[in-house]
């Protein structure tokens, strides 16, 4: 597997370049998921808002339909992954309780609670404090978050797979999520090998660095050349 865009680096370092692709080539060389799941996987580190990587996108789009991958199935990857600004909240209004506790009263909220855990399959602590202090906000998350898991394209232990991608991105690495999703995944019959090519994939982005950073290199170099 050749990192696609790395051709500069070729050119420029032979054996630093054969070493991103040894990197990049492990996971899918010693992989416990399929083929199309690694592309989904990796799309969906690519597309994560908090990275968004115009080429990895395109890449995986394409390596994803070429392994088998529906239209259906990308889609629902995208509507995964867009649950990631949730974090905000999450992460947030507990911070808020310590500065300013609220106890407003709302007759809704065992309810909202609840449809939670049937739509979602799960429950965790860090929501109590979005559903106390802004339970209108965490209805309507709850139906934007759940549609991709009532319409069931991928199946549960993929989706969870995804979470843990975007969760464990450098761009992110939101450990709460990652506990969460990883007890998840296990739960829908998810092994630590899954788990662990998801990471190694994961962890892959960084050489993009080369991949966006060397042309700009050159180009800059080649500028330079012709104004002296």
């Amino acid at each position: 597997m050749t990192p696609h865009g790395l051709e500069a680096l070729r050119a420029a370092d032979p054996e630093f370049f054969a070493a991103c692709v040894e990197l990049a080539s492990v996971p899918h060389r010693h992989s416990a998921l399929d083929a199309k799941t690694r592309e989904l996987i990796a799309l969906a580190v690519n597309a994560a808002v908090t990275h968004l990587h115009e080429p990895g996108i395109r890449r995986h789009v394409r390596g994803a339909l070429d392994h088998g991958a529906t239209r259906a199935e990308i889609m629902e990857t995208f509507q995964l992954v867009a649950v990631l600004g949730i974090h905000a909240a999450s992460t947030g209004f507990p911070l808020l309780r310590d500065l300013a506790p609220s106890s407003r009263p709302d007759p809704d909220r065992e309810a909202f609670k609840a449809e939670f855990v049937r739509r979602r399959g799960y429950w965790d602590e860090s929501w109590e404090d979005v559903l106390q202090r802004a339970p209108a906000f965490f209805s309507a998350y709850l139906n934007f978050s759940a549609i991709p898991w009532e319409r069931s394209v991928l199946e549960p232990k993929v989706k969870e797979l995804i979470y843990i991608a975007i969760d464990a991105s450098a761009t992110h690495l939101f450990t709460d999520g990652l506990k969460v999703h990883i007890a998840n995944a296990i739960n829908q019959g998810a092994t630590p090998d899954d788990i662990v090519t998801v990471l190694e994939i994961a962890s892959t982005i960084g050489i993009q660095t080369l991949e966006v950073g060397l042309p700009i290199l050159q180009q800059e170099l080649d500028r330079s050349d012709t104004t002296t």
